[in-house]
């Protein structure tokens, strides 16, 4: 039978008190204090528009902002209209970070900006496709692929959106996959500092997986993408793994809805008018028992990875043959005419740091691979090699 667990009375009482009475917190980031690579008079904050409403319009109106929309999360290559892409992913976990935000009196409009962003990166493909690429781009370079640092890259590089440096903090440091009990800011002082963070996430895998946001709000929507893909998995494996799967509570309930509320609730119950975002041991073990039941029971499953190999060697030859184009230049290859000439409209142009085509080869590769759909990927190889065998097949509506 669902249960729903509700706040107790006290927290109840006090959020609705310190509501009435105005209490500001504390601990919450203020707009005013937010920071900009350039300083530009019209991204200055008005009253219409403050820094971090005018950071979510900037990401909402990034062309590659689109692309969540046939990027898939867990069930690629599916023609089923219920499971989630990650568009709605991205829109869940603002609608959870800022229910958690709102509840805790923090800044909502820096939660809904990291939030709206943090996946702009993503491979097509979802995690296997983040994998991928990262294998191939350390096998060229000795450098790693993450999609969250690759986010921040979109937004800050290949569009320069001169988002604040908050926001880009909060996506930098979303890491979904490494869960914690407890998320505490860290000190972030300037964007030297970011940029500096940002070479070593390339680097080096320890400093991927250790940093931590600036913010409690980047820490909520740090653990809101736990709570928005966790039973979110559970309920489009239901619709598309053919051997269903039984999952068991542990005691956050066992279907999307129960869990949703249930960790919300504990996360607001134990980080109110503190400096930090914490969930209690007991739903924090919880969490953690049922993200590896996800593992074992639906990211391990043999026709979630069934494509694997093949999706491997197509991304193999994609990544060579557009190398290979940009190497010797041919202006006819859609790395050139798909890409590299869509980036170089004079709005971008005047605005970068430094030329894009400037950019390392393997670099501009990744990027462009990165962008792509899963649709969009699979016409691609079609393209650029229309006599190989390599196949990857939709499982249909009627299948």
């Amino acid at each position: 039978m669902a249960y729903y667990e509700n706040l107790s009375t006290d927290i109840e009482s006090k959020i609705l008190s310190d509501k009435k009475s105005g209490k500001i917190n504390p601990f919450a980031f203020k707009d005013e204090n937010a920071t900009r690579r350039n300083t530009a008079t019209h991204d200055s904050p008005t009253v219409l528009r403050s820094n971090f409403i005018r950071d979510a319009d900037k990401i909402l109106n990034c062309p590659f902002y689109n692309r969540y929309a046939d990027k898939t999360q867990v069930f690629s290559l599916n023609k089923n209209d219920d499971i989630t892409r990650r568009g709605l992913h991205v829109q869940l976990v603002s609608r959870i970070a800022r229910t958690i935000g709102k509840a805790l009196n923090l800044n909502v409009e820096l939660i809904e900006s990291i939030a709206l962003g943090h996946d702009i990166g993503h491979t097509p493909f979802g995690h296997t496709g983040e994998k991928f690429l990262d294998r191939i781009y350390f096998s060229h370079t000795n450098k790693h692929f993450y999609h969250n640092i690759h986010s921040v890259r979109v937004l800050d590089e290949i569009f320069p959106l001169n988002l604040t440096l908050q926001t880009l903090d909060g996506i930098m440091t979303h890491n979904g996959e490494a869960e914690l009990s407890k998320y505490s800011p860290t000190t972030l002082n300037g964007f030297n500092e970011f940029d500096s963070l940002i070479d070593n996430c390339y680097a080096d895998k320890i400093t991927a997986n250790k940093i931590m946001p600036s913010t409690l709000e980047g820490c909520v929507v740090r653990l809101s993408d736990i709570i928005a893909y966790l039973g979110k998995d559970r309920q489009d494996a239901t619709v598309s793994l053919s051997q269903q799967k039984v999952f068991s509570d542990f005691g956050i309930g066992q279907i999307n809805a129960e869990i949703v509320n249930n960790l919300t609730v504990n996360v607001i119950a134990n980080s109110y008018a503190k400096p930090y975002i914490m969930l209690d041991q007991k739903h924090f073990n919880a969490l953690k028992c049922a993200k590896e039941q996800n593992y074992d029971k639906i990211y391990k499953d043999e026709s979630v990875k069934e494509n694997d190999d093949i999706l491997l060697e197509m991304m193999e030859k994609i990544y060579e043959k557009l190398l290979n184009d940009l190497t010797i230049g041919n202006k006819n290859s859609p790395i050139f005419t798909h890409h590299i000439d869509y980036l170089n409209k004079p709005y971008y142009l005047n605005k970068r740091r430094s030329p894009y085509i400037d950019s390392e080869k393997n670099l501009i590769v990744v990027d462009y691979v990165a962008s792509m759909t899963d649709d969009y990927f699979i016409d691609l190889f079609g393209y650029l090699f229309p006599k190989s065998n390599l196949q990857l097949k939709y499982k249909g509506y009627f299948n």
